[in-house]
């Protein structure tokens, strides 16, 4: 009633307080998982982990889940205002022999479809899911910027992102708003591709990878986060989102940057061949394939990156300060 009041006699209102919220968090003990779950409770919100289990009966806040057969306790995920789902197997350990691109592919569509039919399938579901997808989507595409109106590409990532966001279409259609975020090349020292760059640059003896003229779209992992929360909170939010940083390098140019924030010289490059004898498939589709993306939605909606450019980002999760600050 006062807003209303102040509102009519031209008196800004008062900012509205966040509400308190709870959120299921499935693969919330992985690299973005955890420090999702930090955010959480730095927030004061309530956190429920989805975990693997039998049992009927949770412990704690930890809600049972069979990712093979969908089956989630609804009791746990009762009062949930939101689920952020990103369990699935890692892509970057092991050849892609055709069991582990099976682990791969139903980690990720088969599960993701189950645990949606079970969402839509509650009286009273969360009103938000946030999906992990990956910029895989859009395959090899060389310097062709990618917002997320692009149709998806070729290759074996491309055909498991396709079907991964499709595989939440029963929440869609239980009126679930469904965010699937395409997530880029994520930067933290504790995990993904920087952790395994980390020691051989330190040593001097990191360098460019391929050509290096293929294009990296990348995040901080801090940013990732507060994009996964925006995504939550902003109901006007759905479909495709690019997590990546508007500042997508090639790869000679984050070789280059990762060594000025080091001060450890690149000159040992790994040539395209030799990447393609050590990993296989996984070579030519995570580290040369050139993926230009663009965070057109996120910026459209007003995500304001804390890291936009690489060398703050690199710095930040690094903790290395700028030359001027020391």
């Amino acid at each position: 009633m006062i807003a209303a009041v102040n509102q009519h006699l031209g008196q800004p209102l008062a900012p509205a307080t966040p509400r308190a919220m709870t959120i299921a968090v499935s693969g919330a003990s992985g690299l973005v998982g955890s420090a999702l779950s930090k955010a959480i409770a730095d927030r004061s919100w309530k956190l429920r982990r989805l975990v693997r289990g039998h049992s009927n009966r949770g412990q704690g806040e930890n809600i049972p889940w069979i990712p093979e057969s969908g089956l989630v306790n609804f009791t746990g995920l009762s009062g949930v205002d939101a689920v952020v789902h990103l369990a699935g197997d890692n892509i970057a350990t092991g050849r892609w022999t055709s069991a582990k691109k099976l682990r791969i592919r139903d980690s990720r569509v088969t599960a993701t479809h189950r645990l949606c039919k079970s969402l839509a399938a509650m009286s009273n579901p969360p009103r938000v899911l946030v999906c992990a997808s990956a910029i895989g989507y859009y395959g090899e595409r060389g310097d062709q910027p990618l917002s997320e109106s692009e149709l998806p590409g070729r290759g074996f990532l491309a055909e498991v992102c396709t079907q991964w966001e499709r595989a939440t279409q029963p929440a869609v259609d239980a009126g679930i708003r469904v965010v699937n975020l395409r997530i880029g090349v994520v930067l933290s020292p504790d995990g993904g591709a920087l952790k395994q760059m980390l020691l051989p640059f330190q040593f001097g003896l990191g360098g460019k990878v391929g050509s290096g003229r293929q294009y990296w779209s990348w995040i901080s992992l801090p940013d990732l986060v507060r994009a996964i929360l925006f995504a939550v909170e902003d109901e006007s939010l759905t479909g495709p989102v690019n997590a990546v940083a508007p500042g997508a390098v090639t790869n000679a140019e984050f070789t280059r940057v990762l060594g000025q924030v080091l001060r450890r010289p690149t000159l040992f490059p790994l040539p395209g061949f030799m990447a393609r004898l050590v990993l296989g498939e996984m070579a030519d589709e995570l580290l040369l394939a050139s993926i230009r993306v663009a965070p057109e939605q996120l910026q459209k909606h007003g995500f304001e990156f804390e890291h936009p450019d690489l060398e703050t980002a690199l710095r930040a999760v690094l903790h290395r300060e700028l030359p001027s600050q020391k």
